[in-house]
């Protein structure tokens, strides 16, 4: 006869560990599933804005960015007041407005100059123009609010420059034009982080991305749909003389639109449920993953050269943040 007293105490405590363990592997998966979709959405926008206005013979750069904004605008709006992913914000007063307008036409510029560069530059030399973001968000820090960084800080920017310098040299598909307008855009970039920095620096004003999108949105529709009408006054006519030739013109279009929004809002999600260091990482390999499979896609010529450039730029950009975080 088996006189074996079980403890009483045992079974709680195995069902607790076991409780912990499945929520940190659904935590884990969550997580992973967010990162994941939201690469898909980064990587697939980009490559897709690519394929329309350089493959697909869709070559209104303007007016692609105006599908974006209206994409985003109509989204956030169902995000946020019927869906409640995160509370509505409100804007309280003029100044405000004024100062969210002044971030959405920078915005703007900065979008509509990227989708215009991937006219002329492969995606490949595109993200490594852009991994200079940090030089140029340094610069405007120090221009426009005196923010000093230690200088081994800024002497990490050197290499991020260089690697750029380097892989111009070694692109075979270099365009000035092309150059000019990435450039441009990711100063503007920059431009608009620091400066979101200053206007919405109050407690009072402060909005998170989701409902700053919702209110940048329509202004940037706005402020696009005078433009378009100037600068790509033929886009309906070519639009749907593609459409007539492509039926899958309209969901292109589509899909690229709801892809520019899932972005903004993956961004906002990775960023919540994970760290700014973890964001920063993901976010240069995510450049290196878009450069690998654009390459893959288009078939682009590249050269050793220019790969060795990329590489000391995205190096450049890694040293940058480790010696930020180190001295603050």
């Amino acid at each position: 006869m088996n006189n074996k007293k079980k403890n009483p105490d045992q079974k709680p405590e195995m069902s607790s560990s076991s409780s912990s363990s499945s929520s940190q592997k659904k935590q884990t998966l969550f997580i992973s599933s967010l990162i994941l979709l939201w690469y898909t959405s980064n990587i697939g926008v980009l490559l897709l804005n690519k394929f329309l206005l350089s493959n697909y013979g869709f070559k209104f750069p303007i007016f692609l960015t105006m599908c974006h904004m209206s994409a985003c605008a109509i989204l956030s709006y169902l995000s946020i007041v019927f869906l409640k992913l995160v509370p509505l914000q409100h804007l309280k007063s003029r100044s405000q407005f004024m100062k969210v307008a002044t971030l959405s036409i920078v915005f703007c510029a900065s979008v509509v100059g990227g989708n215009v560069s991937l006219r002329y530059l492969p995606v490949s030399f595109n993200q490594a123009v852009g991994a200079t973001t940090p030089f140029f968000t340094a610069l405007f820090a120090y221009l426009m609010t005196f923010k000093r960084e230690a200088w081994v800080t800024y002497g990490a920017l050197v290499p991020v420059v260089t690697g750029v310098v380097i892989a111009s040299g070694g692109e075979p598909g270099f365009h000035w034009f092309g150059f000019i307008m990435c450039i441009s855009a990711t100063a503007a970039r920059a431009f608009k982080s620091v400066l979101q920095g200053i206007l919405l620096s109050s407690e009072g004003e402060k909005l998170n991305s989701m409902n700053l999108m919702l209110y940048m949105s329509p202004i940037a529709v706005i402020a696009l749909l005078p433009v378009t009408i100037v600068m790509e006054p033929d886009v309906m006519s070519v639009t749907l003389s593609l459409a007539r030739q492509h039926k899958y013109m309209w969901i292109l279009l589509l899909v690229n639109s709801v892809m520019a929004y899932s972005a903004n809002l993956l961004n906002f999600l990775v960023t919540k449920h994970t760290s700014a260091l973890t964001l920063q990482v993901l976010g240069n390999a995510k450049g290196a993953v878009a450069v690998v499979i654009s390459i893959l896609l288009f078939r682009n010529p590249v050269t050793v050269m220019g790969i060795g450039g990329y590489s000391i730029t995205v190096l450049g950009v890694v040293a940058y943040g480790e010696t930020k975080r180190r001295f603050r």
